[in-house]
């Protein structure tokens, strides 16, 4: 009896470790299917108009989708860096340790060797590098009239002077998003003559894209999700380390054709910016400080 009795124990226990093995086991990324549809995609991808771009659907696995998205911090957590001035109204969190263990698992895998190469493979630069200081990346996160002003992004890592950024890759956790929601990513030619793709930021949808000095991106329009929704993205940014110390320029906001007087407001915020990136590489400060300053300044805003 005592032995049928430790046989079932045995049974049973040896169950329940396979299927804690499995679930240890279970892939966020698969990435064999991601290198193969990348390298497929590499050609489309580096001609693609306005500039190298592309988007994927069902990007991560679904349980570590649907996973992610609840594991998703409020925007009132600790953390946040508040981005609210005439060029932006959003919120962003790059520090690790304030992150979600399940988050951070996500980007780390996003930032593995192996995947960081399928990158480099699809984009067709080679020896792209992981940030991971997370410097303006890591968690976005909008709330209702959040917007981002067409822009082209900073074109040298803060910190690290020989590191030339290179590609945008953006994974959004927005389920049930409605189109009357907007906050579609636009990406606008490089004249700046006009907007040639809308993506909208629909549930485990992925876009990577190229970060030139006029690869002008946003979403300016305000955005008119429910109060209760947000709008959220991963957001991980790579490099490539160079020889010499590329061209430095704090990230670039241009106003659309008919914005008229917001042109020059646009304009007046954006060398405000220059300045204080210039003093952020030289005191090695992070954006901590000015986030505190404009939260303070808009206190009582969302």
């Amino acid at each position: 009896m005592i032995w049928l009795l430790y046989s079932v124990f045995s049974v049973l226990c040896s169950k329940n470790l396979h299927m804690v093995q499995q679930a240890t086991q279970q892939q966020i990324l698969n990435l064999s299917k991601w290198e193969a549809a990348f390298e497929q995609q590499a050609a489309t991808y580096q001609n693609a108009d306005p500039y190298p771009f592309a988007q994927f659907e069902n990007f991560l696995e679904d349980w570590a989708a649907q996973k992610a998205m609840e594991a998703f911090p409020k925007v009132k957590d600790d953390g946040w860096i508040h981005y609210v001035h005439v060029n932006e109204k959003k919120h962003g969190l790059n520090k690790m340790d304030l992150i979600p263990p399940f988050l951070q698992d996500v980007i780390r895998e996003l930032n593995t060797p192996a995947f960081v190469a399928a990158v480099s493979k699809l984009t067709g630069i080679p020896n792209l590098k992981a940030d991971e200081s997370l410097e303006g990346g890591g968690l976005h996160q909008s709330q209702r009239n959040g917007f981002l002003n067409i822009h082209a992004d900073f074109t040298v890592h803060p910190h690290k002077r020989n590191w030339r950024r290179r590609v945008n890759l953006l994974v959004y956790l927005n389920e049930n998003w409605h189109p009357e929601y907007r906050g579609e990513l636009q990406l606008w030619t490089r004249d700046m003559k006009e907007c040639r793709q809308k993506i909208s930021p629909v549930f485990n949808r992925v876009v990577i894209f190229n970060t030139d000095e006029d690869s002008f991106h946003g979403l300016p329009e305000p955005i008119q999700c429910p109060e209760n929704m947000t709008r959220k993205s991963i957001a991980l940014y790579y490099f490539t380390e160079e020889k010499e110390a590329p061209k430095k320029r704090a990230t670039n906001y241009r106003a659309r054709p008919g914005d008229g007087i917001k042109s020059a407001f646009i304009w007046m915020d954006k060398q405000a910016i220059a300045v204080y990136n210039r003093l952020k590489g030289w005191l090695g400060i992070n954006d901590d400080f000015v986030s505190k300053v404009l939260h303070f300044l808009s206190r009582g805003k969302k």
